[in-house]
């Protein structure tokens, strides 16, 4: 499965893609799944004393955590998978769904592979800058850097310290291990690839939570006769901004297949204009719904709260907006303090 245009990433605003059916079919079939095994009651619960892993099984059985595995070269791509993982930020499923998904089936040894695209082994990852690793208590292994080495560790293989953080669902900790002493590590230039397409798969997922708030935004405001002028301006450029977002989220998954075969420069502007627009997109989308459920809408008993929670931690994910407009920056300007994924 491919689109059907490869556009030119970036270098042209205008970006135009046609899915294919495939691609349509596993976007829908995803978002069934979800909304029937991971509807938002089972999402409040899983911040709470419930399932923390609501709809993995059933993903699992659909083949989303063993898409990116290859299997003698029949692997998908990203541009492959990127509605389902914009029906997952759509869902705000729990779980270290990207990493597991995206990261680990570049970075695990082949006898590891089957378990991952079965469901039956998570990971969880701190790599690069990240400072803390995400639902790492819900991960059978963990993909750490430490002193500048990478390595795979079990679970019972290292210390996890609780965070705070703003999403009680996605919970974060730090994680201590062992001093490194040779032995089962990792090449980090392995890691800048699966990084990079963690990054487009992440804001994949802001695009789907995006158009959720618009969703519900929009119900919510013609339900209470909300429907003002300045109001339906505020919804629009939420609108708006999915409407340029989502192209940028296609196109770097489009470049992320085709890493090898682009230039550092045209690759790193498609994946930080990707997380940059499509967290903004986001974010904006955020601010219109607290403004349209407002006085109670970040109540802990409202749906609400867990999309603009994840909207929160997940913008903050694999680099911010202001990092992300700074590499896109310096790609641009072609200045020598480009920054690195």
């Amino acid at each position: 499965m491919v689109f059907i245009r490869r556009a030119p990433y970036i270098s042209n605003v205008r970006l135009h893609f046609a899915l294919t059916d495939d691609q349509l079919v596993l976007g829908s079939t995803v978002r069934r799944v979800l909304a029937e095994h991971c509807p938002a009651r089972a999402v409040r619960e899983a911040g709470r004393a419930g399932e923390r892993l609501p709809g993995w099984a059933q993903l699992a059985e659909i083949g989303l955590f063993g898409m990116l595995v290859a299997r003698g070269g029949d692997g998908l791509g990203l541009a492959d998978a990127i509605l389902a993982f914009e029906e997952a930020g759509r869902a705000a499923l729990p779980g270290p769904v990207v990493e597991t998904a995206v990261i680990a089936p570049g970075l695990l040894p082949d006898d590891l592979l089957d378990r991952l695209a079965g469901g039956s082994l998570r990971v969880s990852v701190r790599l690069g800058h990240q400072v803390y690793a995400p639902d790492a208590d819900l991960a059978d292994l963990l993909i750490v850097e430490q002193d500048g080495v990478v390595r795979v560790l079990a679970s019972d293989e290292v210390r996890l310290t609780p965070q705070p953080g703003v999403d009680p669902v996605r919970r974060l900790f730090s994680v201590a291990a062992a001093p490194v002493r040779g032995g089962g590590v990792l090449s980090r230039a392995r890691t800048v690839p699966v990084l990079r397409a963690a990054t487009v798969a992440v804001a994949a997922q802001l695009i789907g939570l995006a158009r959720r708030l618009l969703e519900e935004s929009v119900a919510r405001a013609k339900a209470h006769d909300q429907v003002f002028p300045v109001l339906k301006h505020r919804l629009a450029d939420v609108a708006i901004a999915i409407d340029f977002a989502a192209p940028h989220v296609y196109a770097a998954a489009v470049a992320v297949d085709d890493q090898p075969r682009l230039g550092e420069t045209e690759l790193l502007r498609a994946v930080s204009a990707a997380k940059a627009s499509a967290g903004e997109a986001a974010s904006l989308a955020a601010r219109a719904a607290l403004q349209v459920h407002a006085p109670p809408g970040y109540d802990d008993d409202l749906d609400l709260r867990l999309w603009l929670a994840r909207v929160w931690s997940l913008a903050s994910a694999y680099g911010d907006t202001g990092v992300h407009r700074a590499r896109l920056r310096s790609a641009v300007l072609g200045t020598s303090e480009l920054h690195r994924l």
